[in-house]
C-alpha cells in the first residue's frame, strides 16, 4: 500500500482544453486503475485556456484527490501547457498522457522499459508496425504527413512524435527547458532534440481510440503547424 504522503515516483502530465464532458470520469477511472499501481504518483492536469466548465472540474478533482494537482495556462496552447507540466513534474519518471486515452497499458509497458533498460525516452507510436490507429482517416493522414516532413526537413529518425511519452525526468526536463516551439509541435521538438542529444529514444506501438472528437479542428491547426514547422527548422537546423 502506497502511503499518501510519499513523494511521487511517477508524474502523469495531462494537458486539457475544454474537456468538461469527459474530464471527471476519465480522472476517476485513471485513479481507480492506479489503485494497485504500487508506486507513489501524481497526476498533473495542465489546463489551458478552457472556456467551458473544465476549470471547475479540475478544482473539484484537486480537492478530492491529494495526488491530483493542476496548472493553469491562460491561453489555449497545448505545447505550452505540456511543457509547463513537464517542468513542474516531481516524479523520477514522467508520463505524458492524453485525457481521451489515459492508456494504462502504455504506462505499464513504458515504465517497464525505463526500469529495466538504459532507455531515456519512450514514445508511444501510432504509426509503427504493430500500432492500431483507429482515428478518422484524415487524422491518420495528418500524422503521417507531419512525421514525413519532420524526417525530410529535420532528420527525424522515428515514426511518431505526438501523443504518449514516458521518460526520465532528469534527462528530459533540460531539453524541454530549451525548446522554443509551442502548440502542436512542442512534442516534436522535444523528441527531435532528445534524439540529437544522443539520448536513448525507443518507440513502442500503441492503440489509439479516442473518446471524443478533437477539441481543436484539424483545419484550424494546419496553418499553425506549418508556421511552427518553419520555426522549428530554423531553431534546429540553423540556430542549433
Amino acid at each position: 500500500m502506497v502511503e499518501s504522503h510519499a513523494e511521487p515516483y511517477v508524474s502523469i502530465v495531462i494537458p486539457v482544453y475544454n474537456e468538461e464532458a469527459i474530464l471527471h470520469s476519465a480522472i476517476l477511472d485513471l485513479v481507480d486503475r492506479l489503485s494497485s499501481f504500487g508506486r507513489p504518483y501524481e497526476i498533473v492536469i495542465a489546463e489551458n485556456g478552457s472556456t467551458d466548465g473544465t476549470v471547475d472540474v479540475v478544482t473539484e478533482l484537486s480537492a478530492r484527490f491529494e495526488q491530483v494537482r493542476s496548472r493553469h495556462t491562460a491561453e489555449p496552447n497545448y505545447g505550452k501547457a505540456l511543457r509547463d507540466g513537464i517542468l513542474d513534474a516531481k516524479g523520477e519518471i514522467v508520463i505524458c498522457e492524453e485525457i481521451d486515452l489515459c492508456d494504462i497499458d502504455f504506462l505499464t509497458r513504458a515504465l517497464h522499459l525505463l526500469e529495466t533498460e538504459p532507455v531515456d525516452l519512450v514514445v508511444g507510436s501510432k504509426a509503427m508496425k504493430g500500432a492500431s490507429d483507429e482515428r478518422p482517416l484524415i487524422r491518420r493522414l495528418g500524422t503521417h504527413i507531419i512525421n514525413g516532413l519532420l524526417r525530410l526537413t529535420l532528420g527525424f529518425q522515428g515514426t511518431d512524435t505526438h501523443g504518449l511519452k514516458a521518460f526520465r525526468r532528469r534527462k528530459i526536463q533540460p531539453i524541454a527547458q530549451v525548446c522554443v516551439i509551442d502548440r502542436d509541435l512542442f512534442a516534436s521538438e522535444l523528441v527531435i532534440r532528445a534524439e540529437r542529444a544522443g539520448l536513448d529514444v525507443r518507440e513502442i506501438p500503441v492503440r489509439v481510440l479516442e473518446k471524443r472528437p478533437p477539441t481543436v479542428g484539424l483545419v484550424w491547426r494546419v496553418p499553425n503547424v506549418l508556421k511552427n514547422l518553419v520555426k522549428l527548422f530554423i531553431a534546429i537546423r540553423i540556430k542549433g
